[in-house]
Parts: C-alpha cells; sequence; structure tokens
C-alpha cells in the first residue's frame, strides 16, 4: 500500500509540472495521465494526455508529450482531437495487460508503464465519449467494471483533482473527488495551533496528546451516534424530501434531454439553413462569373457587321476603302489573337465564331493577294511602256537621224524614278503586315510575285541606261561600234557580252587599246583627250548616282511595305549561288516566294536577298561598263577607282550589310584589280621598251610619262577615300622607273650610261620636288643622289686629263712622296727636276688649252638632250673641276720646287673667261 501511495505521488508531481509548464499557458485542463512507450520499438517513455479547454466550446484533446533530451523539461509533441479518435482497444478484458490501441488516422500501438494507469486513462476516455462525443467511439477488450468506475484501481488512482486545491468541475459540472494529500489552510492550522496550545504536553508528548484527541474523538463520535438516534424521525424526514428532490431531479433530467433534442433538432435546421445559404451565395458567385465570362466573349469575339462587309465586299481600290478594310482587318487579327480561358475553346458558340473568323481571314487574304497581284502586273505594263518611250525619246529624238551622235541629242542621263509606284503599293502596307501575321504562305507568295514582276521592269531600264551610258562613252555610232556597240531599227539593243570580244586597236585608232606612259610620255597634251576623261569621269558619277537613290528607294520600300524590320522573318531564307572572289561578297542569285526559302537568319537579310533578285544586272552591267572604260582607256580605273570607292564608303556608312553596300563592294573589287593591272600593264611597257641605237637616248617616255601620271593621278585622286591604293602604285611604278632608267643607261651606245641616269634621274627628281608626293619622299632623296652622282661622275669622265701630260708628271711626284721622298727633295730627282717640269708646262699655253676646252664642250652638246637643258648645268660643273685640278697642280708646285719661280702660263682667272667665252660663243 505505501508502495502504490509513492507511484501516486510521483504522478501527481508529474501532472502538476505538466499543468504549469504546458496545458495552463494553453487555456487547457488537463484530467488525465499515463506515462508509455511504443510498442515492439525501443523505449523511449513519453506521455498521454486527455485535456479539455477552460473556454467554450470546449475542445477535447489527446496530446503526446516528451521529456527533452537536453534538459528536464517537458514538451508538447503531438495533439489529436478526440473527435478523431474511433476505436480504443484494451488489447484483454480479463487479464492485465498493459498494452493497448489507439486508432485515430492510424493506428497507435502503445504500452503503459502500468495496468492500473492505463485503465485509469481509459476511463477517463469513456467519460469524456459520454459527455462530448455522445458515445461516438468504440471501446474493444475492456471490462464493464472499468467503464462503470467500480474497480479497485479507481480507489487510489481516478481521484482527479485540479491543482491549487480549488474545487472544480469537468467541462460540465461533473465534480471531482479530492487527491488523498491536501495542504492545510490557514484556518486549518490556526485550529491545530491553539488546540497544541490548549495541551501543555501537546509537543513534549506526542502519544499522550494523539491519545488524547482520540479519547475526545470517540467522546464526540458517541455524542454524533447519540444525536443521530435521537434524531431518527427528522432522519426519516430528511430522507423522504431527499427522495422527492430525486424525483424531481429525475423529473428536470427528463425535460432537459427533451430540451436537448428540441436543440439537437434546431441545430439540425440551423445546418440545413446554413447550408442553403451557402449554396445561394455560390450559385450567385457562378452567375457573377457566367457574367463575366459571356461579356469577355462579347467584348473580345464579336465582329462589327461594317467590319465583316468590309472584308467581304470592301473597296481595295480607294483610299477610304483601303483604310476601312485595314481596320476591319485589324479587329479581326484582334479577335483571332485573343487569349482564351480554359473551356472557351469547348464552347459552341465560340467554335462557331472561330469558324466564321476563318472563313473571313481566308476570304480576305484571298481577295487582298489577287488585287495586289492585279496591282502588280498593271504597274509593271504601264512602267514597261513608260520606259520604252523614255529611253526611246533619250536614244534618239523626234527630227534627228537615229545614227547621230547621243553625246549631241540626248538629255541628261538618268533612270526612270519609281515613287509613283512605291506611293500607290504604300497604301497596302498595313494589310500586308496583316497578311504577314496571319497568312504567312499567301504573303510569301505575294513577296514572290513582286520579286519577278519589279526584277523584270527593273532589268528592262537597268539595261537599256547603261547601254545609252556606253553609247555615250564611245561617242558616236560609229566610233561605238569599234568597242561592240551597236543599234538597229531606233532601240537599243547592244550586247554586253559582246564586250569580251573587242579587238585590241591599232595605232590609227581614236584611243589604243590600253593607253600606257609611254603614250602619256610621246603625247601632247590635247593627244591625251583630256576632255574625253572627264566626260567618261562625268558619265561613270552620273551612273552610280543614279544607281544608288535608285536602290536605296527600292530597298526602303521593300522593308516598308512587307514590314521586314519589325518582327523575325517569316520568309526562312534564300538560295544563294556564287563564288567567293578574292574575299569579297559573292553575287547571289536569290529565290523568293514562288520556291520556300530554307533559312534566312534575320530580316535585313531577307531584305538584301530581295534585291539581289530584283538588282540581280546591276553587278553585271557595272562589270561591263568598267571593262568598256578600261578598253576605251586603261588610265580610266583611277577614276573609276576614287568613284566606286566613294560610293562604297557612302553606302557602307548609311547599311554595311545592304544590297547596295554588298554589290558596290563586288564592283569595286573588280574596279581595283583593273587598276592593279593597268599597273602592271606599265610596268610589263617599261621592261618591253627598245631604244634606237642611232640617236641620243635622252628623256625616256616612261619618265615623261610618269610625270604625267603623276600629275593626272594627284588631280584625281585629291581628298580621296583610297588614296593607300595610289600610294602602293606609286611605290610600284617608280621603283619599275628606277630599274628601266638604269637598264636602258647599261644598253645605250650612241648615250654615255652617265648623261642617260643623270638627265632622267634629274627629270624626276625635279618631277617629284614639284608634285610633292609624301609618300615618294624617299624616292625623290634617292632620284636627288643619283642625278648628282652620275652629273660627278661623268663630269670627271669627260673632262678627263685635259693636260694629260702635266698630270702624269705630277703623279710621278706624288708616287715619290708616298714612298717617302720629302716633298721638298723631289726637285732633286733627276725626272722630276726642275728643268723636266718648266719642259712639260711649256707644252700646255693657254691657246691649247681653250682649243681643248672647246672642242670638249661640242662633245658635251651632242651627249646631252635639249629636253631638259642641262648643258650649262654640266659645263659649270666641269669648270668647276678644272679649276679644282688647276689649284692641285699649282700647289704641288709651291710644295715641291720652293723658290724656283715656275708657273703655270694661265691663271684661274684665264680658266673663267675661257669657260665663259665658250658658253657664250655656242
Amino acid at each position: 500500500m505505501a508502495a502504490l501511495y509513492i507511484i501516486k505521488g510521483a504522478m501527481t508531481a508529474i501532472k502538476h509540472a505538466l499543468q504549469r509548464d504546458i496545458f495552463t499557458p494553453n487555456d487547457e485542463r488537463l484530467l488525465s495521465i499515463v506515462n508509455v512507450c511504443k510498442a515492439g520499438k525501443k523505449k523511449k517513455n513519453c506521455f498521454l494526455c486527455a485535456t479539455v479547454t477552460t473556454e467554450r466550446p470546449v475542445q477535447v484533446k489527446v496530446v503526446k508529450v516528451k521529456k527533452s533530451d537536453k534538459g528536464d523539461f517537458y514538451k508538447r509533441q503531438t495533439a489529436w482531437e478526440l473527435r478523431e479518435l474511433a476505436v480504443v482497444d484494451a488489447k484483454d478484458a480479463n487479464k492485465e495487460n498493459p498494452e493497448f490501441d489507439l486508432h485515430f488516422e492510424k493506428v497507435y500501438k502503445w504500452v503503459a508503464s502500468s495496468t492500473a494507469e492505463k485503465n485509469s486513462f481509459i476511463s477517463y476516455i469513456w467519460k469524456l465519449n459520454q459527455r462530448y462525443l455522445r458515445k461516438k467511439i468504440d471501446f474493444v477488450n475492456v471490462s464493464s467494471q472499468l467503464l462503470e468506475g467500480e474497480t479497485d484501481y479507481l480507489f487510489y488512482f481516478c481521484k482527479e483533482s485540479v491543482p491549487s486545491g480549488e474545487n472544480q468541475s469537468v467541462a460540465g459540472g461533473d465534480e471531482e473527488t479530492l487527491d488523498d494529500y491536501q495542504e492545510l489552510n490557514t484556518r486549518e492550522e490556526q485550529d491545530i495551533e491553539i488546540m497544541m496550545e490548549g495541551c501543555e504536553y501537546a509537543i513534549s508528548n506526542a502519544e499522550a496528546f494523539a491519545e488524547k484527541l482520540s479519547s475526545e474523538l470517540q467522546v464526540l463520535d458517541g455524542a454524533n451516534i447519540q444525536s443521530i438516534m435521537a434524531s431518527e424521525k427528522q432522519v426519516n424526514t430528511l430522507m423522504q424530501l431527499l427522495d422527492e428532490a430525486l424525483n424531481e431531479v429525475d423529473t428536470i433530467e427528463g425535460k432537459l434531454s427533451s430540451y436537448e433534442e428540441m436543440l439537437q433538432s434546431v441545430k439540425e435546421q440551423m445546418d440545413q439553413i446554413s447550408q442553403s445559404n451557402h449554396l445561394i451565395q455560390l450559385s450567385n458567385t457562378n452567375n457573377v462569373r457566367l457574367l463575366d465570362e459571356i461579356e469577355f466573349l462579347v467584348n473580345h469575339m464579336d465582329l462589327s457587321k461594317g467590319h465583316i462587309k468590309a472584308l467581304q465586299d470592301g473597296d481595295l481600290s480607294s483610299s477610304k476603302g483601303i483604310e476601312a478594310c485595314t481596320d476591319a482587318a485589324e479587329a479581326l487579327l484582334q479577335c483571332m489573337n485573343v487569349a482564351l480561358r480554359p473551356g472557351h475553346d469547348k464552347l459552341h458558340a465560340v467554335k462557331q465564331q472561330q469558324h466564321l473568323f476563318n472563313d473571313l481571314r481566308e476570304q480576305f487574304a484571298r481577295r487582298l493577294t489577287n488585287h495586289l497581284n492585279n496591282v502588280f502586273v498593271h504597274q509593271l505594263l504601264f512602267h514597261i511602256l513608260r520606259t520604252i518611250q523614255y529611253f526611246n525619246c533619250l536614244c534618239f529624238p523626234q527630227g534627228h537621224d537615229q545614227s547621230a551622235t547621243l553625246a549631241q541629242h540626248s538629255v541628261e542621263l538618268s533612270l526612270p524614278k519609281h515613287n509613283p509606284l512605291h506611293r500607290d503599293l504604300l497604301r497596302y502596307a498595313k494589310l500586308m503586315e496583316w497578311l504577314k501575321n496571319t497568312q504567312c504562305e499567301k504573303y510569301e507568295g505575294l513577296t514572290g510575285n513582286y520579286v519577278d514582276y519589279i526584277a523584270r521592269l527593273y532589268e528592262r531600264e537597268i539595261k537599256d541606261f547603261f547601254e545609252v551610258a556606253k553609247i555615250k562613252m564611245t561617242g558616236t555610232t560609229k566610233e561605238g561600234k569599234k568597242f561592240g556597240l551597236h543599234g538597229s531599227s531606233g532601240k537599243l539593243t547592244g550586247s554586253t557580252s559582246s564586250l569580251n570580244k573587242l579587238p585590241i586597236q591599232g595605232g590609227g585608232s581614236r584611243r589604243s587599246q590600253s593607253s600606257s606612259l609611254l603614250d602619256m610620255g610621246n603625247m601632247s597634251a590635247s593627244d591625251l583627250d583630256v576632255a574625253d576623261r572627264t566626260k567618261f569621269d562625268k558619265i561613270f558619277e552620273q551612273v552610280l548616282s543614279e544607281l544608288e537613290p535608285l536602290c536605296l528607294a527600292e530597298q526602303d520600300f521593300i522593308s516598308k511595305f512587307f514590314k521586314l524590320q519589325q518582327q523575325p522573318s517569316m520568309l526562312g531564307s534564300t538560295a544563294v549561288d556564287g563564288e567567293e572572289v578574292d574575299g569579297a561578297v559573292p553575287s547571289r542569285h536569290v529565290s523568293v516566294g514562288g520556291e520556300r526559302p530554307q533559312s534566312a537568319t534575320s530580316e535585313k537579310e531577307m531584305v538584301r536577298l530581295m534585291m539581289n533578285k530584283i538588282f540581280h544586272c546591276i553587278e553585271v552591267e557595272l562589270n561591263n561598263l568598267i571593262a568598256l572604260g578600261d578598253k576605251i582607256d586603261s588610265f580610266n580605273s583611277l577614276y573609276m577607282l576614287v568613284k566606286m570607292s566613294h560610293h562604297v564608303w557612302t553606302a557602307e556608312n548609311v547599311d554595311p550589310a545592304s544590297y547596295l553596300s554588298t554589290t558596290l563592294g563586288n564592283v569595286l573589287v573588280t574596279v581595283k584589280r583593273n587598276f592593279d593591272k593597268c599597273i602592271s600593264n606599265q610596268i610589263k611597257q617599261m621592261e618591253e621598251v627598245k631604244i634606237s641605237k642611232k640617236s641620243k637616248v635622252g628623256i625616256l617616255p616612261f619618265v615623261t610619262g610618269i610625270e604625267q601620271f603623276a600629275e593626272l593621278a594627284e588631280t584625281i585622286f585629291r581628298n580621296a577615300e583610297r588614296r593607300g591604293d595610289l600610294d602602293k602604285a606609286y611605290v610600284k611604278l617608280i621603283r619599275a622607273v628606277y630599274f628601266n632608267v638604269e637598264k636602258v643607261a647599261n644598253e645605250s651606245q650612241k648615250t654615255p650610261r652617265d648623261v642617260v641616269m643623270m638627265e632622267n634621274f634629274h627629270h624626276i627628281f625635279s618631277t617629284l620636288s614639284r608634285l610633292k608626293i609624301s609618300c615618294l619622299e624617299t624616292e625623290r632623296k634617292e632620284a636627288k643622289y643619283k642625278y648628282t652622282d652620275h652629273l660627278q661622275s661623268y663630269v670627271i669622265y669627260s673632262l678627263g686629263q685635259p693636260l694629260e701630260k702635266l698630270n702624269h708628271f705630277f703623279e710621278g711626284v706624288e708616287a715619290r712622296v708616298a714612298q717617302g721622298v720629302r716633298e721638298e727633295e723631289v726637285s732633286y730627282q733627276l725626272a722630276f727636276n726642275k728643268q723636266e717640269l718648266r719642259k712639260v708646262i711649256k707644252e700646255y699655253p693657254g691657246k691649247e688649252v681653250k682649243k681643248g676646252l672647246d672642242n670638249l664642250y661640242k662633245k658635251v652638246d651632242k651627249h646631252l638632250c635639249e629636253e631638259e637643258n642641262l648643258l650649262q648645268v654640266v659645263w659649270h660643273s666641269m669648270q668647276d673641276e678644272f679649276i679644282r685640278q688647276y689649284k692641285h697642280f699649282v700647289g704641288l708646285i709651291g710644295r715641291c720646287y720652293p723658290g724656283s719661280g715656275i708657273t703655270m702660263d694661265f691663271t684661274i682667272q684665264d680658266i673663267l673667261e675661257y669657260f665663259s667665252s665658250i658658253a657664250q660663243s655656242h
């Protein structure tokens, strides 16, 4: 029995701790507790607690509480509502078994620390079920005695009370038995103290005090029994009253039960009313949503009758009709592109409306495509007729002979403008955008048809335009035939392929097949036909100036009309043929529309490919025109290089990837090749030059030619973008000139080598100094050095030893000095004494010296050419050289024959008079 009290005390302490720490903060009251662990697993003890809330409505829970591993406190782990408990299984109703199961959403198997605790917990669950759940929980394998609360275990463990000694009931007023242990209140403590104070030996002799209290208690008990026995009648009356009270209680309980049933019925009715209200509210919500969906469909998928009429029968010829059709098409596109909400596509009305939209789209797209195709055809025929009239009037004005020169009778060279066509078609731009977004195949078909139609028109216009330009370049029709151009029946039928079969013209033709530096050197300024070159330059510039706005206008129209700058391309790619030449962009032949393109990377690329198809003949015609200009005069390549470079630079600044930029870039490669070929031909002709063996050389023709070429090139390339190409050509040409001048000088028989080198390099130096070409500064200095060097060499060679014997004499003197003989002792040498010196000096009187110099002047005059006028320069250099030799001889006489009194028969003044009189006499 003592052990039971100890266990009971421990559980009571735990219960107080759990109530204080866990349930009181949550406004809950702890009613029962059992120490359990899970069945079949490692024993980890926890507590199952039955609790109720202190506030209404009352909530009954089963809470799992676990002791923390890190400290001596408890924590709430899991909680179940009691109404979720379906079955309580005690395992065995007859035998003591601590195991039991609780069936919530799943079965939880527990093992209690003792059977008594298990039974106490199950008993409380049964009471709570009876009170709050109206017997909804099934109790399996539980004895009826346990459920009725009559077991001995309840004597010890089922008497629960609320902490702090308060007298409380369980959520409905059920009184609970007190705990065995209760603390004394203040009044009880005071009564005990008074009692002990009244007995002197209460503390010193506790047993006597206890016996005294016991005897007094017995006296009181006896008195109580006598009093009870004396009041039997009163007791009977009291018992009768109690019976009557019990009957009243039963009556009241019956009424309460009936009231409760009535309230339950009312509750069920209220639940039904609440459910009905919920259904009504749900119905209203659904109606609102349905109305919203209907309004959405009506607002977004309703096309007005006016728009439908415009799509079916709208006038696509007038501006007003086009505007109405455009608005209708945009409205149709908005209706078709509306983002339907989930489930809309299953509605019959929506399907019917979508079918109507598809029919309208197909019908209008077909009508629009047919109309635009007709517009393309009519415009093409109109512009072809206009072009024929334009070029016939341009080439053969009325009242003139058709064989007359175009340069005399034609108006300004220009291409027909297509602005009216573009302006008329741009009215349909928005409709084309609609067609692109809705009918890709028809859009591609229209694109292909437009490209095909307009390509034919441009091909005819451009070919006729280039034929006129070629005739204007070649002059009269008679001379034009020399270059493969011919007329027939008053129309231009020149074949551009005939340029490939041009014959090489002879020397008697208007212009040689290929101009050269030799020709430039042999021709006068009038022979160079500067006017013809200027005319060619103007015509070529006019051709490029006409092509550039034409291509830009067409490209701008294509971008706007076909909407190729806003969204990713729908057309795919195009088939591109051609070979890459010298790193240039290859020519491309584009298939658009008829065959589905394969993979275009961008809409700009698509625009360029369409432009390639439309203007596929421009590059060919430009190349043929360039070939013609090169055959007329190879130096025309200089003009073409400058003009073409400028137009390429301009086009690249506008759009580096445009068709115009690409095409002109390809043509520029051809022009650059012709330019390089022209330079190579000049060098080759220099190498093949032959000189006459019977006449003096003079200034070589290619030396004069390089001067004329430089003057022409500097005029053409002033402020040009491709100056670097000319600088490279200059270096190649001047190096070739230097090499071939030296080659001719070495082969010359009539003219001394030094004279050829001196005259030509002097001419080159003068030319480069005058033109001030910065890239040839090194070559200019080299030319000056070569000229000076060969002048000095020629002077020394030609002057030779005019006082030959005197020269030999003094050479011997210098040899003796070099051998170690002192200068003042040379006169003692037998061969070089004073008598020998006087003898040699007498052989060169002034008259003989002047005669020798006169013969030398005549010889130099025969060697030098009149063009360069270097005779006086050479004669002055010879004078200086002669004086230098004279001073050298006089110095030797003074040093080697001092005091001898020997002098020359002439003085420096006499030499100056000799040279001056000889120069003046000739």
